[in-house]
């Protein structure tokens, strides 16, 4: 088991106070061994029959006392190290703490990071040392990172706001230009120049929709999970086929209430899409603020699973029929889920169909 830094810091400034001690306590003894002898002078105590104490010059007689002395610096000498050792390590956790404390700010403020909260720095002051430096760093480099997902997100929503006129423009003069008795072949021709802009219209609704979920929450308030799924049910059930199996219990979460009607909507609609003839649709949603919308339909492989989120990924991969949508509608739900703080988990079921739960944060949670 690796211990983490900080405990390995302690038991290391605790080792080196231990092996200099013992290395200091050894040469003490070793000088104290060849010294004392002759600084004993011979002389040792001996005790009269009335109790009183004579000293007298005995020669060698006083390799007892010699003993009795170095054995006692010995055995507190060892007792000190003890001492010296627990106190050692408790000094150097308490110091590395200090130490590290730097270190744990920046991984505090690098965990709350995301696409929709780039602006939080680490802003680490104090003395210009190594830490300083890696801050600002790190800072420079969050810099650079938010002015990219600024750029990238404006040009997505100023793109998209250019091509609708255009598109909506091109729609007015198919439906009226070519409204008259016509051919039967520009009429196909038209049918499919109709279905092409509406496509190319969701695909842009889906872009500013997804840029808009990227930017996160600015006004969070509460909003009934239940009674979004209920609504958007209301709308867009397609009819008796697919059947529809709902148990929709009180949810309330804080959230925006416009981004988590596109969050329901899309998923509803992937769930009928990508669904079998004769197949069903299954709603739910907890008190705990989780919504799962399960479908039978084609078996899906678990690698494609983690794929499906990305923009333009559909599950056949990158290509699409006239009955598919845009592949946007995962990658949409994903940005939405992000932007309330909520986790979006995928799964294959093992009938065929996907599973998919958005657990939200409730309301004062």
């Amino acid at each position: 088991m690796t211990l983490p830094v900080r405990a390995r810091l302690g038991l290391l400034c605790g080792t080196l106070m231990v092996v200099s001690s013992v290395v200091l306590l050894a040469a003490v003894y070793l000088l104290l061994s060849a010294n004392l002898p002759s600084r004993f002078d011979a002389v040792a105590v001996r005790l009269r029959p009335d109790g009183a104490a004579e000293v007298a010059a005995v020669g060698g007689r006083a390799e007892p006392f010699l003993s009795a002395a170095l054995g006692q610096y010995v055995l507190w000498s060892v007792l000190s190290l003890v001492l010296l050792g627990v106190a050692a390590v408790a000094v150097g956790w308490w110091v590395s703490g200090r130490a590290l404390r730097p270190l744990r700010r920046m991984t505090a403020t690098a965990r709350r990071l995301s696409s929709q909260n780039l602006r939080e720095r680490i802003a680490l002051t104090g003395p210009k040392d190594e830490l300083t430096d890696l801050a600002a760093t790190i800072d420079e480099m969050l810099d650079r990172l938010e002015a990219a997902f600024t750029s990238q997100r404006r040009f997505i929503a100023n793109a998209s706001h250019e091509l609708r006129t255009p598109l909506a423009v091109q729609r007015t003069a198919l439906q009226v230009g070519l409204a008259d008795p016509i051919s039967k072949e520009v009429a196909l021709i038209r049918d499919r120049l109709l279905a092409d802009n509406r496509r190319s219209e969701r695909l842009i609704e889906g872009l500013l929709l997804l840029a808009r979920s990227d930017q996160g929450l600015l006004a969070p308030e509460p909003v009934r999970l239940d009674e979004v799924v209920e609504d958007v049910l209301t709308r867009q059930r397609p009819g008796p086929d697919p059947t529809f199996e709902t148990e929709l219990h009180p949810a309330p979460i804080r959230g925006d209430a416009l981004l988590l009607t596109h969050l329901v909507g899309n998923l509803i609609t992937n769930a009928v899409r990508y669904n079998t003839e004769g197949g069903t649709v299954w709603v739910r949603t907890t008190p705990g603020g989780l919504l799962e919308v399960r479908n039978t339909g084609l078996l899906v492989a678990p690698e494609t699973v983690a794929q499906l989120t990305e923009p333009f990924r559909r599950g056949a991969g990158r290509t699409h029929s006239a009955a598919d949508g845009c592949g946007l509608g995962l990658s949409i739900v994903d940005s939405v889920t992000s932007a309330h703080h909520g986790t979006l988990t995928l799964a294959a079921r093992p009938e065929g169909g996907l599973c998919v739960r958005v657990a939200l944060p409730v309301a004062g949670g």
